[in-house]
């Protein structure tokens, strides 16, 4: 019964469950046939992955991208290398998830392959590096636009970017913890505006290409400059818009038919994300040069006074839209991981506990969020992104090397898709390239301190998960009854007593 209450709460996790009796068992098992039939067709796995890819990655990173191979040639080549490479690990994922059908991602994968340190240790850095960070440099961005139009001709003042981050953060964790549905509202709309900006913007591009404008693509590889750091630095940036390309694998267990829909979904979705990606780079590029793209503050607000004035005002607005978006759904993710930890004992208990009135992961959000504020205070956006895709590709080179050492070591085990092994060991050689590059040649503290984050997680195991002292547990016993008291959260097994 504890498994049956854990996937309905997965299911509100999400988004789609609108706060039903949680006392009846059949509407739970109703509701999870209705979450299947709206994934049963590729369509919404193709809008899924679109709607979570895009978000405030490709309104920031074209100028980090750009300052790392300084042309524009290069610059459109790693966004569509990108592209490729986010296809490629997204079809590795594709055979890890219809082979281990459990959601949370890469945490099922690595247990079942190198067995409970690198499980463990991946939730440990998602839950202090990865999940919070990424958080941080939404609401950083979403800052960055929503105060430029009232500093004209200059950057915003890092205090007023720095309290506005923080101010979204705290919004967007009061929202999610008060209410799964509002939350949902606000995605559904949120959404539908990320998508009227990138058609914009991608519309005004073609008409100004169509127009002649085409002077800055002439000679488009001179003055760059090209070394493995660069590269490398520049894939960070790209690939942090490109962030979300393996979600679908957290709702494996929700998906109709993921066999046919989960590589279908990835084989369009991905490259039509790749194709937006690249035609919205082109179209700041027709009404900017390199110069000019590196000297503003905001891309895409520059874009829009040269291009859609009088109504300029629309592009901040409908950027700020996307990137809370991507924020807030940030927040309907952030409960699944830790749940997914606790059923192996591998997270604080307190932090999987759901709200009794609410139905809402508050502990966990409101977790995510104080994290993220503390990465803001100090942290800017390049060296956040830097320090994000450091850690998270340390693991995604890691769940594709699962992939190659399952193909020898679990030979039992059924895989209804099957890649051509060639595709994993080309992603985890890349994925080597970029965690190793930048140390060697470009070595910053974000980089030792990540590394530091992520071992500190093998004294946590050896004390909390492995030798189960007693001391610790009743240090946390008191904490968690008076969190539990004050939030009213109750383990989700709860639910079905």
């Amino acid at each position: 019964m504890g498994e049956e209450s854990l996937r309905k709460r997965k299911g509100e996790d999400n988004g789609k469950q609108d706060g039903q009796s949680i006392q009846s068992h059949e509407p739970q098992t109703m509701n999870l046939q209705k979450q299947a039939k709206l994934f049963l067709f590729p369509v919404h796995g193709i809008c899924m992955i679109v709607g979570t890819i895009i978000g405030s990655g490709i309104f920031v990173s074209p100028k980090s991208v750009l300052a790392n191979v300084g042309a524009v040639g290069p610059c459109l080549t790693i966004w569509a290398a990108c592209g490729i490479l986010a296809t490629l690990g997204a079809l590795c994922f594709a055979e890890l998830g219809t082979m281990i059908t459990k959601s949370g991602g890469e945490y099922p994968y690595l247990m079942e392959a190198f067995g409970p340190i690198p499980a463990f240790l991946f939730s440990w850095t998602s839950l202090l590096v990865t999940k919070p960070s990424s958080f941080a440099i939404i609401c950083l961005s979403f800052a960055e636009y929503a105060s430029a139009p009232f500093y004209p001709g200059c950057d915003p003042p890092q205090v007023v970017i720095k309290c506005l981050a923080a101010a979204a953060i705290v919004i967007i964790t009061i929202v999610n913890s008060l209410s799964v549905k509002l939350g949902s509202y606000l995605q559904n709309f949120l959404t539908a505006a990320k998508m009227i900006i990138v058609a914009i913007i991608i519309v005004s591009g073609i008409v100004l290409l169509a127009q002649g404008k085409t002077e800055n693509f002439k000679d488009s590889f001179k003055d760059s400059k090209i070394s493995v750091s660069s590269i490398s630095l520049a894939f960070y940036n790209g690939l942090w818009a490109y962030d979300g390309w393996n979600q679908l694998n957290y709702i494996t267990e929700e998906l109709k038919n993921p066999y046919r829909n989960l590589p279908l979904s990835i084989i369009i979705g991905i490259p039509l994300v790749t194709v937006c990606y690249v035609l919205i780079n082109i179209s700041y590029f027709t009404v900017m040069t390199s110069t000019e793209l590196l000297q503003s503050q905001a891309v895409a607000v520059t874009f829009g006074d040269r291009v859609l004035y009088p109504a300029s005002w629309i592009v901040p607005l409908f950027v700020a839209f996307s990137t809370i978006g991507s924020a807030n759904g940030t927040c309907f993710t952030a409960g699944r991981l830790v749940y997914v930890a606790g059923r192996e004992g591998h997270m604080l208990k307190v932090l999987s506990y759901i709200s009794v009135k609410r139905l809402t992961p508050a502990p966990a959000i409101i977790f995510y969020g104080a994290i993220a504020i503390i990465y803001i205070i100090p942290g800017d956006i390049d060296t956040l992104i830097n320090y994000f895709s450091f850690a998270v590709w340390i693991f995604y080179g890691l769940t594709i090397l699962a992939l190659i050492v399952m193909r020898f070591t679990r030979k039992e085990l059924r895989r209804p898709i099957r890649i051509p092994i060639i595709i994993p060991v080309i992603v985890t050689l890349v994925s080597i390239l970029l965690v190793l590059a930048p140390i060697i040649s470009a070595p910053e503290l974000a980089y030792l301190y990540c590394v530091l984050f992520i071992l500190s997680g093998l004294t946590v195991y050896v004390l909390f998960v492995h030798f189960k002292f007693s001391w610790p547990q009743k240090i946390s016993k008191p904490i968690t009854m008076h969190l539990q008291m004050l939030l009213e959260v109750v383990p989700a097994e709860e639910f079905t007593e």
